[in-house]
């Protein structure tokens, strides 16, 4: 029987800060336009996380009953290690039932009915990713990252925004663009650690398919192009929540500074070509960049 501490292990709660992101993004758009509402910015994070935890539980159950974890290099799995899969499965289904819970309220405070369908959307992709006889996290055709990108970017964020303010302009769509290109970024630096453990195992991912050069280039491609759709705060007129003024360009100065010194620290392992347990410490740093991109920028809109 896995330990309390190897349960939270297997919740993998590195990875929540990047799911609040999106989150605190569209939640800082929402105030910079005067409509914020505390309660459903709560429900659109407690969706968020459960999400994310769900999906965690739920591949470390398929993975392990697949029995693919056996030349894993991060943190052993609950399957991997002896854990009951049943429990695992029985954790990850509860998460994804509560998730479905809170979205439901946030529908039906919001009266964002559309919202049904794209968390039942949600929720497959989260367990197809890894579960089912033909999970396509394994297709190795790109369709990982982008469902990533939608679901962890646009969705997410404009989802967020939606519920509060009831309007996705034009600027929000680029920067919730950025932060899905992020998620893309921290999933492929995931892969691209695992490329010799995934071969071994059979697993086909998209950093696989493409090979190890290749996989670091577009890595850090998805990084410069989301941190070019950040500049739209400082270059692109947004008069309704970013007028300018020296404070405000300050302030978008600033944000911008501390993003790119951080995007640039955090891609250097994969730019000097350091691999295996190296990786992690990418992996965990584009964790926080995209944290950074959500709470900087939606601090911004929120405080100026």
């Amino acid at each position: 029987m896995a330990t309390a501490q190897a349960w939270i292990e297997g919740a993998r709660l590195r990875t929540l800060p990047a799911s609040a992101a999106p989150v605190l993004l569209g939640t800082g758009i929402a105030a910079g336009l005067g409509k914020m509402d505390p309660g459903l910015a709560l429900g659109c994070l407690a969706v968020a996380l459960l999400l994310q935890i769900g999906v965690n539980f739920s591949n470390d159950y398929s993975d392990g009953i697949r029995g693919t974890d056996e030349y894993r290099v991060g943190p052993p799995r609950l399957v991997g290690s002896g854990e009951n899969p049943r429990k695992v499965l029985a954790v990850a289904l509860s998460c994804f039932a509560l998730a479905s819970i809170a979205g439901l309220g946030v529908a039906i405070i919001s009266q964002s009915w559309w919202l049904l369908g794209a968390g039942v959307a949600a929720v497959a992709a989260a367990w197809c990713y890894t579960g089912g006889k033909h999970p396509y996290g394994y297709a190795g055709i790109g369709l990982s990252e982008l469902l990533v990108f939608v679901f962890f970017g646009l969705l997410a964020v404009q989802g967020t925004l939606w519920v509060q303010a009831q309007v996705l302009p034009w600027q929000s769509w680029a920067l919730a663009s950025g932060l899905g290109l992020l998620s893309c970024a921290l999933l492929m630096v995931n892969n691209l650690r695992d490329i010799p453990t995934d071969r071994k195992s059979g697993k086909v991912t998209l950093a696989v398919r493409l090979g190890d050069a290749w996989s670091r280039r577009i890595y850090r491609l998805f990084i410069y192009i989301a941190l070019l759709l950040s500049l739209t705060v400082l270059f692109v007129p947004w008069p309704e929540i970013f007028p300018g003024g020296f404070i405000q360009w300050t302030s978008g100065f600033v944000v911008q500074l501390v993003l790119w010194l951080g995007a640039l620290l955090t891609m250097r392992p994969v730019r000097t070509h350091q691999t295996g347990k190296a990786l992690i410490v990418a992996l965990r740093n584009t964790g926080f960049l995209t944290l950074a991109y959500g709470a900087l920028l939606g601090l911004l809109f929120a405080l100026l």
